[in-house]
Parts: C-alpha cells; sequence; structure tokens
C-alpha cells in the first residue's frame, strides 16, 4: 500500500461555496458580458482572489511551511531544466530592516515573518563548469540572463499561489532593484547573482484587510489569432475609473491608472536608481552579450 501523501491544511477546505461570476466581478470592477459559467475549483478561487498584502500579524510561519513553499517553487516550469534562479529566505529583523531601508523604506518587509529574495543564478552552473574544466559560454549571453527572470517569477508565483492556499498573503517588492549592489551585499550574494525581486510572506492582519485590485479589462489583454490594434481609449477611461473607485474605497488618493503609469515611466529619474540597472548587472559580473 502506498504511504498517503502530505499534506497541509488549508482553510479553503471549509470555505463556504462562490459565485464564480463574483470572482470575475472583483477582478475586472465590473462583470465581464459573455464569459461561460464554469465549476469553479479551489485552484481557480485562489488565483482570482489574490491580493496583495501589506499588514501582517507577527506571527511566525508554521514549521515545515517555508520548505513545502520551496517544494512547490521548484516544481514550476524551468528552462531546458537549467535552474537558474534562487532564493534567500531572511527571517532576522536586523537584515530585514536593511533590505527595507534600500527598497524604498518600506515598513511591511519589516513586519513580514519572512522575506524572500529572488535572484538571477548564473554562478552554480559556472562553478560546475570551473569544477569540470568544461566551456559554458552561454552563461555570458542575454538569453541566459532572461531565462534567470522567467525561471524565477514561475518559481515565485508557484510560491505565492501555495501561500494564499494556506491562508497567508504577502506581495512582490520590485524595489530590490532600486540600489542591486548594497541588497547583494546584505545577502551575501556572489558574481553572476542578481536580486530581481522580493516576496514579503505572512499572516494577513484582519485589522487591516486588503481587497481585490481590479485589472485591465480583457479585450485589452487577450488577442485572438493575431494582435489587435483597435482603438483603446473609451476601455482604458473605464478602467480608470474602476481604478479610481478601487484607491477611494482603500482610503488611498483618488489617482486614475494612467496617471500612476505615466508617472512611473516618465522618465530615467521616476524609475528610482533602476536606469542604471545595466552598470549594476555589470558590477555583479553579468556581461550579457
Amino acid at each position: 500500500m502506498n504511504a498517503p501523501e502530505p499534506r497541509l491544511s488549508s482553510p479553503s477546505a471549509t470555505a463556504p461555496v462562490v459565485d464564480p461570476h463574483a470572482l470575475l466581478s472583483a477582478r475586472y470592477g465590473t462583470a465581464p458580458e459573455g464569459v461561460p459559467s464554469i465549476a469553479l475549483n479551489p485552484v481557480l478561487e485562489t488565483l482570482l482572489s489574490h491580493r496583495s498584502v501589506r499588514a501582517f500579524l507577527p506571527d511566525a510561519l508554521p514549521a515545515g511551511t517555508l520548505e513545502w513553499l520551496i517544494a512547490a517553487a521548484q516544481s514550476a516550469s524551468s528552462s531546458s531544466n537549467l535552474q537558474v534562479f534562487s532564493v534567500v529566505a531572511v527571517e532576522q529583523s536586523a537584515r530585514k530592516a536593511a533590505l527595507a531601508e534600500l527598497a524604498g523604506n518600506q515598513s511591511f518587509i519589516r513586519d513580514a515573518p519572512v522575506f524572500l529574495a529572488w535572484l538571477i543564478d548564473l554562478s552554480r552552473i559556472e562553478q560546475i563548469a570551473r569544477d569540470t574544466a568544461a566551456p559554458a559560454e552561454g552563461l555570458k549571453y542575454l538569453d541566459t540572463f532572461i531565462m534567470g527572470a522567467i525561471d524565477a517569477a514561475l518559481a515565485a508565483q508557484n510560491v505565492f499561489t501555495a501561500a494564499e492556499s494556506l491562508g497567508l498573503g504577502g506581495v512582490y517588492v520590485g524595489a530590490l532593484r532600486n540600489q542591486p549592489e548594497p541588497v547583494s551585499a546584505v545577502l551575501g550574494l556572489p558574481q553572476h547573482v542578481f536580486p530581481i525581486f522580493g516576496l514579503a510572506l505572512g499572516r494577513p492582519d484582519p485589522a487591516r484587510p486588503a481587497d481585490v485590485k481590479p485589472r485591465l479589462a480583457q479585450s485589452l489583454m487577450l488577442h485572438r489569432e493575431q494582435y489587435s490594434q483597435a482603438p483603446i481609449a473609451e476601455r482604458i477611461a473605464d478602467y480608470d475609473a474602476h481604478i479610481e473607485a478601487f484607491n477611494r474605497a482603500q482610503g488611498q488618493p483618488p489617482a486614475r491608472w494612467t496617471e500612476r503609469t505615466l508617472a512611473r515611466l516618465k522618465d530615467g529619474a521616476a524609475l528610482r536608481g533602476r536606469d542604471r540597472l545595466k552598470e549594476a548587472l555589470a558590477n555583479q559580473g553579468f556581461e550579457l552579450r
């Protein structure tokens, strides 16, 4: 007889049945037209209920949770099975505080029980090549770096979804790229390893709940057979209205999506240090031919 598969308890096991169209309405800010109903399952419910959580209870993750989450990460697809990513789990208060300061002084990084720094990691294969006196020129090309970024993103999203299925919450942190050299020093990264983004995880604080943020309409994102070049102004205006209403409901400044998007990308200074990413990559030993 086969041994039973190990399971972590999931709060969704006894959750009430959810209307699939209610999930879609929350995700898009309005009920999308013409979408047939389907039999909802826990995976879809978890994915469609995703939200960014920035307020955490101080409780540490239950024993074994991190290891199960990393198993979920390593279950993601990897290009050619090269597995050119790594992750550093940071739980020490002083190190989290240092990373929070470097990432725009975001306090939730300090507050989260664990902060995961996701890395593009070419050093492992480089060491294998060095130890076996084998050539590895392919490590110096842009495509291999992109593979690392894709592998890390796929693995991290597996972790995030698994964490949410266990009742945890979190938020991604792209601001690790604001000051990548000091971040690399805090994490002790060798050459050919680069911090691409972070993920703060913990038990959401029920006193400061987060809500589902509306996304762009599928008609703007889903193209069939070929890219649609139909006018978008009216649909973008609709989305701006949804985001403005969402921001008001969350007690945030009622800015429109277009305002924030264009402000975020108006010039190099708006990138908050990421305008020198090419230089930072060179400092970590990436040639990117």
